[in-house]
């Protein structure tokens, strides 16, 4: 049983009231941690503990400072099966995926901002009879909210080009997976990171999400999460003037023309689907087929999805462990029922799997057209549409016909095709003959309800800076 302590100012310590949430492991619901339930003294603490330590780190070398990141870095890569296995625990997932993609990458994300800002420059522009540059320059205190789905590797990916920058961060992850990342400020000490540079606070969103945003202190907010929170916040700092950065829901397509490489789009078609439970905003939920390979793809691809292995997230082979939360679970079982309630037909799937944890096997329906509920909205499960088209316009037509622009992936061999529909796509990343590649040197985020603002490379190293132009007249 493990206490989740807040970390303030290089130091572990309960809340003020001394009150908890209990934390359960989703594949066996017995309670693995207490979480300290924060409060808005807690985040004061927190805030006024970032803003004190924020004049020396801000002028802290970059080499010092990347040379702090990586070393955390090397730290995660030493304990990755010690954090894989309480990922683990704590989210639901395989074993196997934590241990290779989330704590890996975690350590990717530090190690990458780490060089990334020995690599950010200040801009000069000459012009008649004088010269300017422009500085690009750390903005304060900052607040980072990540999500439970990915809970490390998203966490880093927030609090890496932050700290790089020379900002002291307020961070808080998601109450339901907090223990990797509570874990981090033992790596931050360890690495030599002064305190008060890296805060971290857990608790209920709306017992302390106010302060953590309002707070004068506080310059800007980047989170992760759902398009309903994601509102919330953004109603809330925008009459403050605070930058914010919003990585929101998805309702993906996955385009299946007839020309595609047919194994190739199959394989990506089911990985895109059901990676981690389905429980990533850029899964393929929809999944458009040409209507002249359409029976033959439906029937493969069910054969597909009847292989994977659900089960123990701890056993070697297990494919897709527990969804991450009673309440998640019921809420995924809810959408279930409202697409049978819209004519949905189950193809596969569909049930719960054994009789403890949040299992859900995976499913797959047809029978829905592009404007059902169940196609318009986020389930963030493993649930997953077929539909046929006819056209390439009605293909792009049927991928744009919901409120969310987060990504999309396009499945052909004509080359002339996959860029002309790319092109008309409404989503901030198109993934053309695979999913899921990323380059972390490349603007990511979503357009319409799937957020604002771009992370990664250059785009978070901006947006965690404030440029000042300064003209030198000759």
């Amino acid at each position: 049983m493990k206490k989740v302590l807040n970390f303030i100012n290089g130091e572990y310590r309960p809340g003020e009231l001394n009150e908890w949430i209990s934390s359960y492991n989703p594949a066996t619901e017995e309670k693995i941690a207490d979480v300290v339930n924060s409060t808005e003294q807690d985040a004061t603490l927190a805030i006024k503990s970032a803003e004190a330590a924020f004049p020396s780190w801000s002028k802290t070398p970059i080499e010092k400072r990347a040379k702090i990141l990586s070393k955390m870095a090397d730290l995660l890569k030493q304990k990755n099966e010690e954090f894989a296995l309480i990922e683990t625990q704590d989210n639901g997932k395989p074993l196997t995926v934590a241990r290779t993609i989330d704590i890996p990458r975690a350590a990717i994300n530090l190690q990458f901002f780490s060089n990334a800002i020995t690599q950010f420059h200040d801009n000069a522009f000459h012009m008649k009879g004088a010269v300017n540059y422009t500085r690009r320059q750390p903005l304060g205190v900052v607040t980072c909210i990540s999500p439970w789905n990915l809970p490390l590797y998203l966490f880093t990916w927030k609090i890496a080009p932050a700290i790089a920058a020379g900002n002291c961060v307020v961070a808080k992850p998601s109450e339901v997976t907090p223990i990797t990342a509570s874990l981090m400020g033992e790596l931050a000490n360890e690495a030599g990171l002064p305190k008060g540079v890296l805060n971290i606070i857990h608790g209920q969103g709306p017992r302390v999400g106010d302060k953590i945003i309002k707070s004068p202190l506080v310059k800007a907010v980047s989170f992760t999460g759902s398009t309903a929170t994601g509102k919330i916040i953004n109603q809330t700092a925008a009459p403050l003037f605070k930058k914010t950065s919003l990585e929101m829901g998805g309702k993906n397509a996955t385009l299946i023309f007839e020309d595609c490489h047919y194994q190739k789009a199959l394989n990506g078609a089911v990985r895109a689907a059901f990676s981690n439970q389905g429980q990533i905003c850029l899964c393929g939920s929809r999944i458009l087929i040409q209507r002249s390979i359409y029976e033959k793809f439906k029937n493969d691809f069910i054969a597909k999805v009847q292989e994977l292995k659900v089960g123990d997230p701890l056993k070697e082979g297990t494919q897709q462990g527990a969804l991450v939360s009673k309440e998640h679970f019921e809420k995924v079982l809810s959408c279930i029922q409202k697409a049978k309630d819209e004519g949905g037909k189950i193809l596969i799937g569909g049930q719960r799997v054994g009789d403890k944890g949040y299992f859900i096997s995976p499913t797959v329906f047809e029978g829905l057209g592009p404007e059902s509920e169940t196609n318009q909205h986020e389930i963030f499960g493993p649930v997953c549409t077929l539909q046929p088209f006819d056209t390439e316009e009605e293909a792009i037509h049927n991928a744009n016909a919901t409120p969310y622009g987060l990504a999309c992936s396009i499945w052909s061999e004509n080359s002339s095709r996959t860029h002309r529909v790319a092109e008309k796509i409404q989503t901030g990343l198109v993934w053309i003959n695979t999913w899921m590649m990323r380059d972390l040197r490349t603007p990511f985020g979503g357009m319409k309800e799937s957020g604002v603002g771009r992370e990664g490379g250059e785009d978070a190293l901006r947006f965690f800076t404030e440029p000042k132009n300064i003209c030198i007249q000759f």
